[in-house]
C-alpha cells in the first residue's frame, strides 16, 4: 500500500497534512512512513493502523488514525483530536512495541 492520510484529496495534500501534524507534535519526518504499530498497553496488545479507528482502550469514539511517528523512545499515534488538532497524541513506548509496518 502506498502512503496516504485519511481524507486527503491528493498525494500533495496528504504530504502537507502529514508535515503539519509532524510539526504540531514535534516529530521528526523520515522518508519511511509508518502504516501500523503493535504494542502492549496496560497488559493488552493493541494495534494502530493509519486509516483505522484508534483502539477503544484510549477512550476515543470513532477517532481515525491520521499518522504515526517514530520519535526515538516513543511512537506518537495521531488522530484529529489526539495530536493533529488538539490534545497530545497517544504515546507508545518503544520498549513495548512488538511490530512496526511501513507503507
Amino acid at each position: 500500500m502506498s502512503f496516504f492520510v485519511p481524507s486527503a484529496e491528493s498525494q500533495d495534500h496528504a504530504e502537507s497534512i502529514y508535515l503539519a501534524i509532524a510539526k504540531h507534535v514535534d516529530a521528526p519526518v523520515y522518508d519511511s512512513r509508518i502504516e501500523s504499530l503493535t504494542w502492549e498497553h496496560e497488559g493488552q496488545e493493541v494495534k494502530a493502523k493509519v486509516g483505522d479507528k484508534l483502539p477503544t482502550c484510549f477512550g476515543t469514539d470513532d477517532e481515525v488514525i491520521l499518522a504515526i511517528f517514530d520519535c526515538g523512545d516513543v511512537y506518537k499515534v495521531c488522530t484529529p483530536n489526539r495530536g493533529a488538532v488538539c490534545f497530545d497524541p497517544v504515546l507508545a513506548s518503544r520498549t513495548y512495541v512488538s511490530s512496526v509496518d511501513f507503507f
